[in-house]
């Protein structure tokens, strides 16, 4: 990584207010600062904003779980974000979403996705690709998801856009417990 470990024992105030806020998280709590999360303990008032978008947009919206897994996999595959679709490539199995298909989508293939899985895929790839969706693929989103549902989407993946991005701006190594997917 470009930036230096944070020592958790010299942490400015704000450091330690974003440090506390993300212990609370299971991924932190499980893993430690990995991924963004170190990143954010650079700019903790950045970070914080970010912590909290995330938080939302992982644990609180309308959409299924294997929805947004697979719109945060996308995501993280167009910008081969090695930590991001490693991290979430674990989730989106733990959602439902088939691994064929998550390898499909890591090697640039047609994961072939099917039902609202196909939905997420389509408005990320259009989002990612084109800078908006088509008539046909928001048509189909919102009467899958709703209103609510497609702003969530469009949300979440606007976020791990910000996240896949900060990832490899920084240069962020994959832990050894995960493998590198692409």
């Amino acid at each position: 990584m470009r930036l230096p470990d944070i020592d958790p024992q010299a942490l400015s105030d704000d450091q330690q207010k974003l440090y506390d806020t993300l212990m609370g998280r299971p991924e932190v709590k499980a893993l430690g600062l990995v991924g963004p999360f170190g990143v954010w303990m650079h700019a903790p008032n950045t970070g914080a904003a970010m912590s909290r978008l995330g938080a939302q947009v992982r644990f609180a919206t309308t959409l299924p779980a294997a929805v947004s897994e697979v719109a945060i996999c996308t995501t993280g595959a167009f910008y081969r974000s090695e930590f991001e679709f490693a991290a979430h490539r674990t989730l989106a199995l733990a959602a439902g979403v088939g691994e064929a298909q998550l390898d499909r989508l890591a090697a640039g293939e047609d994961p072939g996705f099917e039902g609202d899985e196909a939905a997420a895929h389509t408005v990320a790839t259009e989002l990612l690709a084109d800078h908006a969706i088509s008539d046909a693929t928001y048509a189909d989103a919102q009467s899958r998801f709703g209103d609510q549902g497609v702003v969530e989407l469009v949300t979440t993946i606007g976020y791990y856009v910000a996240i896949s991005l900060t990832l490899n701006g920084f240069a962020v190594a994959l832990p050894d417990h995960m493998t590198p997917p692409f």
